[in-house]
């Protein structure tokens, strides 16, 4: 997820690490905080595999800045992690929405089509967070007021990206 998030945010535009960080952090930061020991080796790892070029440029104080940017083989390595996302990555809901940020860059409607495909078919297998041996609960089953809260969310929640997976796999279909 932090390495999808680096290679989204530096296609758009060259970033010092700072910005870059800033950025990650609004995306996935009420999640999972970005640390600088997270996020630098990171950076290191994909500026090694040649998916990164850093440039140093003087800085507004005294110390220069290392502004970081994609390679042409970072740009092709991003569209290839979105075309073809790891099953966590449509599943989990943090992954997902960092996939889902940086979509547009896969540039290909039927590839985008086909990535939010599998997320619908994904939310359309029944689930729950609370089960009765192997069968799912519903909201309604649960006397709990707080679990039945949650159940009552997370219907909220997958109705609306339902409609809304539907809605865009269809104008993109028809692209």
């Amino acid at each position: 997820m932090l390495e999808l998030a680096i290679l989204g945010f530096l296609y758009d535009a060259s970033l010092h690490g700072y910005e870059l960080r800033k950025r990650i952090a609004a995306l996935t930061g009420h999640v999972k905080p970005v640390a600088e020991g997270s996020l630098y080796p990171a950076i290191k790892r994909l500026e090694s595999a040649g998916l990164l070029a850093r440039e140093t440029r003087p800085g507004s104080g005294a110390a220069p800045r290392h502004v970081l940017s994609l390679t042409a083989h970072g740009r092709e390595e991003l569209r290839h992690r979105l075309a073809e996302p790891a099953e966590s990555d449509i599943t989990d809901e943090n992954r997902w929405f960092t996939v889902l940020a940086f979509l547009r860059h896969l540039g290909e409607p039927a590839g985008q089509a086909a990535v939010l495909e599998r997320r619908l078919a994904f939310l359309q297998q029944p689930a729950s967070f609370f089960y009765a041996g192997d069968r799912p609960l519903c909201a309604e089953e649960i006397e709990d007021p707080f679990r039945r809260g949650v159940l009552t969310i997370a219907r909220a929640t997958s109705r609306t990206e339902l409609a809304w997976l539907r809605e865009t796999i269809g104008s993109l279909r028809g692209a």
